[in-house]
């Protein structure tokens, strides 16, 4: 057997085998308060990390602040509790208006 197709094969059993661990220990494995609190924040702060990662560098360096600004702006109207094309158009429209501006 190819050793791509075997890799192949061990990561699809591996995923599968790891998908239906949740439903088949659910309820019998409890977990702590305290864990389920530290997993939720290390889930906010893990996308925080991308989130900055993307919005901040790109091809290595500063992004600019035009893309910041966006980002800023999306956080505000997502914030407000406007829909989501509402923040996603809004970011975009911010961005494209700095960067038509001349800020990079």
């Amino acid at each position: 057997m190819n050793p791509t197709v075997a890799m192949i094969l061990a990561l699809a059993v591996g995923t599968y085998a790891f998908r239906l661990v949740g439903p088949v220990l659910h309820g019998r494995v409890g977990i702590p308060a305290r864990v389920q609190e530290v997993l939720s924040a290390g889930a906010v702060v893990l996308l925080v990390a991308l989130l900055a990662g993307g919005a901040l560098t790109e091809g290595g360096g500063f992004a600019g602040w035009a893309r910041p600004a966006g980002v800023l702006a999306a956080v505000v109207l997502a914030w407000r509790g406007a829909p989501f094309v509402v923040v996603v158009l809004g970011a975009a429209g911010v961005t494209a208006l700095l960067r038509a501006a001349g800020v990079a």
